[in-house]
């Protein structure tokens, strides 16, 4: 087994976050498939479980977030992670262009509606993350189809600051309230990504994931780039830290997500339930009742 060490993929705000120094591939965390399937299986299980203690503990709840350019396997890492885990204790939603509704709102409403509730994992493919992320690449979304006071948009710089300073503010509190919350950036690198968008053309089964406009925008690759470093050093908590995942290697990546999810989960003030002996004997009565019913 190589290194498992995920402290060297997050980042809390101490230092000064460099993308270019983070690594899109490391040395493979599995031997071969058969031990991949292995180490995949006995995470899903240790999720599962942890959610459940979570869940009767019923004091907290846990937001994953998900973020990554076109093609970096967010939707993959979240079906393959989270499979095993109990239906009922996660929550996944997908944030897609805003709707009129959400348009006619601040920019973390949809998000407050999707968040969990205790007891549960939440998770978000993509988020309000992409509010300081795809307008600051294409700020002509903030001055046309956004709706915001004119005063608000003549100063973007400002407008970002605020945006970050309220996202701090919203996982700030999420965090005293029991919902502490992990940021996931999917880091694919260029070519691999590449790789992907032509491997979703040439396969048929794979043509409904493709969209024109993803090629269109590895124009502004660098622009995303600058957003995901400036987003990640504006938001990134102790508290509520990111993970920059290495993404060219999909089996490397789900098992590094997944041990991160086992390991915040762990972090959890958890309490087990006690037994109650009165009450264990209370049930027992109630054996010959089912059994003469």
């Amino acid at each position: 087994m190589k290194d498992f060490n995920t402290d060297r993929f997050r980042y809390d705000g101490e230092k000064t976050f460099k993308l270019k120094k983070a690594p899109t591939k490391v040395d493979d965390l599995y031997e071969d498939d058969e031990h991949y399937e292995a180490l995949l299986r006995q995470q899903a299980n240790d999720i599962d479980k942890l959610q459940e203690r979570m869940y009767a503990y019923n004091r907290y709840g846990l937001v994953a977030v998900f973020q990554a350019l076109d093609a970096a396997g967010k939707d993959g890492t979240i079906q393959h992670v989270f499979t095993g885990t109990n239906p009922a204790g996660v929550r996944v939603y997908s944030f897609k262009r805003p709707t009129e509704q959400e348009l006619d709102h601040d920019f973390l409403w949809r998000s407050w509606r999707e968040l969990p509730e205790r007891g549960t994992i939440g998770i978000f493919n993509r988020s309000y993350y992409e509010e300081v992320l795809v307008t600051k690449v294409h700020p002509e979304i903030l001055t046309e189809s956004q709706r915001l006071p004119e005063k608000a948009t003549n100063d973007l710089d400002k407008l970002f600051k605020h945006r970050y300073e309220a996202i701090r503010n919203m996982e700030t509190f999420l965090h005293q309230n029991g919902f502490p919350t992990i940021k996931f950036y999917l880091h694919v690198s260029k070519d691999e990504q590449a790789d992907r968008l032509i491997a979703r053309i040439e396969d048929p089964d794979k043509n409904w994931k493709f969209e024109e406009g993803d090629v269109n925008e590895r124009d502004f690759w660098s622009d995303y780039q600058d957003a995901y470093e400036d987003c990640i050093n504006e938001t990134a908590t102790d508290k509520a830290p990111w993970y920059v995942i290495p993404a060219d290697d999909k089996k490397n990546m789900r098992l590094l997500v997944g041990r991160i999810i086992i390991e915040e989960l762990k972090k959890l003030p958890i309490v087990d339930p006690q037994p109650d002996d009165k009450r264990f004997k209370e049930l027992q009565k109630l054996i010959s009742v089912i059994r003469a019913q």
